[in-house]
């Protein structure tokens, strides 16, 4: 058969190799996510540009996640809605679990309107929610206020399951296990950095008199600092998300998956749609659930080690506490999640493996 036979390879013309028929027709110009394809099939090396942005973008909507830990403990005391101080603990793990709990309703739909809609949407309503929310968090006159706004950044943060599909999109095959470590790893510098923006900066009039007045804002509001230190810090991963491509393929013959490559093996693979068929039963697939059930785990003792050892920590000691400082548990908390954050995160990334 000739190389210009209907279904052959491709033809040469003037020594010059042909594109691949296949390929040439799954391309469309007007989509981004055929230009993103097209771009990883030119480019040889590793995306530095896009990566570095999602690693921006990664660290910046996990900062707010164990950032309030250090200091959970005096803002329910300050905002004076326990009648006695061994009730503190009982408001400030609903303050502490609202977020999860708001990213528990809503992460699923996040990952729908991430397929429908396109990742960089998300990513971006994912950083607003962190500069409004966090923000009014920091400036919570009430116990309502402070679990109102972290239970609507929970609801709003649907970043990490469309930040690793939207790693391994823009990679190269061979490179996109790196790009999912990058992810998660760049996830456990936020919970590490986190606590300690919080440490250092929280009631900034009482342990920095020389700089910050007790009439200042800053006196007025002693938790508002560090929400603004890492508003400001979203700020900035929200301007490089202009350096994000979007990978969404948006054309009515967009396979499952939105790449060119599994277009192909689709189309070779007799059994291809056989097994996307039965995957559609998610909660009868047995290795999703159990990879679920060992994410929840990690997850769990992960949440209740901050949340419990830093109200334990600060407690006065007449309680059976350490009467330590906001300080001492940021310190505490981000050199421990250094530690607890590897094993964690090797895990996950095991499970997406």
């Amino acid at each position: 058969m000739s190389d210009d036979a209907p279904g052959g390879g491709g033809s040469s013309s003037g020594g010059g190799a042909v594109e691949p028929l296949l390929k040439r027709s799954r391309y469309h110009p007007n989509c981004p996510g055929c230009r993103v394809d097209r771009r990883k099939e030119e480019r040889e090396g590793f995306p530095f540009t896009e990566l570095s942005c999602m690693w921006l973008v990664t660290i910046c909507s996990s900062l707010p996640l164990h950032s309030l830990f250090p200091f959970l403990y005096f803002m329910i005391r300050d905002l004076h809605i326990a009648k006695k101080e061994e009730d503190i603990g009982f408001y400030a793990g609903f303050v502490g679990g609202s977020y999860m709990f708001g990213r528990a309703l809503s992460s699923v739909i996040w990952g729908v309107v991430a397929d429908k809609y396109g990742r960089k949407p998300v990513l971006v309503i994912t950083l607003f929610s962190v500069i409004i929310f966090n923000t009014l968090f920091g400036l919570s006159s009430s116990y309502w206020m402070a679990l109102a706004t972290r239970g609507l950044l929970g609801l709003f943060s649907g970043v990490l399951g469309p930040i690793k599909a939207y790693a391994t999109e823009v990679s190269r095959k061979e490179h996109s296990h790196l790009a999912l470590s990058l992810i998660s790893s760049s996830r456990g510098i936020g919970l590490i950095v986190g606590p300690a923006i919080a440490g250092y900066l929280a009631q900034p009039a009482d342990k920095y008199p020389g700089i910050f007045s007790q009439n200042s804002i800053f006196g007025r509001f002693p938790y508002f600092l560090p929400c603004l230190c890492i508003s400001l810090l979203a700020i900035a991963a929200l301007v490089a998300c202009f350096w994000l491509p979007e990978t969404l393929h948006k054309h009515k013959d967009t396979i499952s998956n939105n790449s060119v490559e599994a277009a192909e093996e689709s189309l070779s693979d007799p059994n291809a749609e056989e097994t996307f068929d039965g995957s559609l039963g998610l909660f009868t697939h047995g290795p999703l659930i159990s990879a679920i059930t060992v994410y929840c785990i990690f997850s769990l003792q992960d949440m209740a080690y901050a949340e419990v050892f830093s109200l334990w920590a600060v407690s006065d000691r007449k309680y059976g506490g350490l009467s330590f400082s906001s300080q001492d548990v940021g310190s505490i908390l981000s050199t421990s999640v250094a530690f607890l954050g590897t094993a964690h995160f090797e895990v996950v990334h095991m499970i997406y493996e």
